[in-house]
Protein backbone atom coordinates (compact mmCIF):
# COMPACT_ATOMS: atom_id res chain seq x y z
CA UNK A 1 0.00 0.00 0.00
CA UNK A 2 1.31 3.43 -0.90
CA UNK A 3 0.09 7.00 -1.24
CA UNK A 4 1.23 10.21 -2.87
CA UNK A 5 1.06 13.05 -0.38
CA UNK A 6 1.67 16.78 -0.79
CA UNK A 7 4.02 18.28 1.83
CA UNK A 8 5.12 21.92 1.54
CA UNK A 9 4.22 22.15 -2.13
CA UNK A 10 6.13 18.99 -3.13
CA UNK A 11 4.78 15.50 -3.77
CA UNK A 12 6.19 12.38 -2.11
CA UNK A 13 5.41 8.69 -2.61
CA UNK A 14 5.16 7.09 0.84
CA UNK A 15 4.47 3.65 2.32
CA UNK A 16 4.18 2.55 5.92
CA UNK A 17 7.59 2.40 7.60
CA UNK A 18 9.32 4.67 5.06
CA UNK A 19 11.60 7.52 6.08
CA UNK A 20 11.59 10.57 3.84
CA UNK A 21 13.52 13.85 3.71
CA UNK A 22 11.42 16.98 3.27
CA UNK A 23 12.50 20.60 3.22
CA UNK A 24 13.07 22.05 6.68
CA UNK A 25 9.89 22.41 8.80
CA UNK A 26 9.08 24.07 12.14
CA UNK A 27 7.93 20.94 13.97
CA UNK A 28 9.49 19.53 17.14
CA UNK A 29 11.36 16.22 17.16
CA UNK A 30 9.10 13.42 18.39
CA UNK A 31 5.83 15.08 17.36
CA UNK A 32 3.29 13.30 15.19
CA UNK A 33 1.82 15.19 12.25
CA UNK A 34 -1.20 14.21 10.16
CA UNK A 35 -1.35 15.18 6.46
CA UNK A 36 -4.75 15.34 4.76
CA UNK A 37 -3.55 16.31 1.30
CA UNK A 38 -3.35 12.81 -0.17
CA UNK A 39 -3.40 13.02 -3.97
CA UNK A 40 -3.44 9.29 -4.75
CA UNK A 41 -3.94 6.12 -2.73
CA UNK A 42 -3.25 2.51 -3.73
CA UNK A 43 -3.99 -0.50 -1.54
CA UNK A 44 -2.93 -3.17 -4.03
CA UNK A 45 -6.43 -3.72 -5.45
CA UNK A 46 -7.92 -0.26 -5.83
CA UNK A 47 -6.25 2.94 -6.99
CA UNK A 48 -8.04 6.05 -5.78
CA UNK A 49 -7.18 9.32 -7.49
CA UNK A 50 -8.24 12.53 -5.78
CA UNK A 51 -9.87 15.53 -7.40
CA UNK A 52 -7.61 17.23 -6.22
CA UNK A 53 -7.32 15.27 -2.94
CA UNK A 54 -8.72 11.95 -1.77
CA UNK A 55 -11.55 12.53 0.71
CA UNK A 56 -11.04 10.78 4.04
CA UNK A 57 -7.46 9.71 3.36
CA UNK A 58 -4.58 10.78 5.60
CA UNK A 59 -0.93 10.04 6.34
CA UNK A 60 0.47 10.17 9.88
CA UNK A 61 4.21 10.80 10.27
CA UNK A 62 6.65 11.15 13.16
CA UNK A 63 9.43 13.74 13.13
CA UNK A 64 12.81 12.02 13.63
CA UNK A 65 15.36 14.83 13.21
CA UNK A 66 16.25 18.21 11.76
CA UNK A 67 19.60 18.41 10.01
CA UNK A 68 21.48 19.81 7.04
CA UNK A 69 22.38 18.00 3.82
CA UNK A 70 25.79 17.62 2.16
CA UNK A 71 27.44 20.79 0.93
CA UNK A 72 26.74 21.72 -2.67
CA UNK A 73 29.57 23.63 -4.31
CA UNK A 74 28.83 26.52 -6.63
CA UNK A 75 31.76 27.46 -8.87
CA UNK A 76 31.72 30.37 -11.31
CA UNK A 77 34.43 31.17 -13.82
CA UNK A 78 34.87 33.40 -16.85
CA UNK A 79 37.68 32.23 -19.06
CA UNK A 80 40.59 34.51 -19.87
CA UNK A 81 39.35 37.17 -17.43
CA UNK A 82 40.79 35.92 -14.13
CA UNK A 83 37.31 35.73 -12.59
CA UNK A 84 36.72 32.75 -10.28
CA UNK A 85 34.24 32.41 -7.41
CA UNK A 86 33.68 29.38 -5.20
CA UNK A 87 30.70 29.21 -2.85
CA UNK A 88 28.90 26.49 -0.93
CA UNK A 89 25.41 25.84 0.37
CA UNK A 90 23.88 23.32 2.81
CA UNK A 91 20.11 22.86 2.54
CA UNK A 92 18.22 22.11 5.75
CA UNK A 93 15.89 19.10 5.89
CA UNK A 94 13.50 17.34 8.25
CA UNK A 95 13.52 13.54 8.43
CA UNK A 96 10.05 11.97 8.72
CA UNK A 97 8.98 8.39 9.45
CA UNK A 98 5.62 7.29 8.04
CA UNK A 99 3.63 5.51 10.73
CA UNK A 100 0.13 5.13 9.33
CA UNK A 101 -1.64 5.36 5.98
CA UNK A 102 -5.39 5.68 6.20
CA UNK A 103 -7.25 5.36 2.91
CA UNK A 104 -10.90 5.88 2.14
CA UNK A 105 -13.05 3.55 0.08
CA UNK A 106 -14.33 5.69 -2.78
CA UNK A 107 -14.32 5.41 -6.56
CA UNK A 108 -11.70 3.20 -8.14
CA UNK A 109 -9.97 3.66 -11.46
CA UNK A 110 -10.71 0.95 -14.01
CA UNK A 111 -8.79 0.18 -17.17
CA UNK A 112 -10.62 0.87 -20.42
CA UNK A 113 -10.76 -2.26 -22.63
CA UNK A 114 -13.23 -0.86 -25.16
CA UNK A 115 -10.62 -0.76 -27.95
CA UNK A 116 -11.33 -4.42 -28.78
CA UNK A 117 -15.09 -3.80 -29.05
CA UNK A 118 -14.99 -0.97 -31.59
CA UNK A 119 -12.97 -1.57 -34.72
CA UNK A 120 -12.30 1.27 -37.12
CA UNK A 121 -11.03 1.12 -40.67
CA UNK A 122 -7.70 2.76 -41.49
CA UNK A 123 -7.90 6.25 -43.01
CA UNK A 124 -7.97 6.46 -46.79
CA UNK A 125 -5.14 8.18 -48.64
CA UNK A 126 -6.11 11.12 -50.80
CA UNK A 127 -5.45 10.91 -54.52
CA UNK A 128 -4.33 7.25 -54.51
CA UNK A 129 -6.90 4.56 -55.25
Amino acid sequence: MYAIVKISGKQYRVSEGDTIKVSSQDWKVGDRVKFDQVLLSDNGKNIVVGTPTVAGASVTVEILEHNRDKKLLIYKKKRRKGYQRKNGHRQGYTLLKVNNLQASSTKKVQKNNSSKDTETSPPKKKGVE
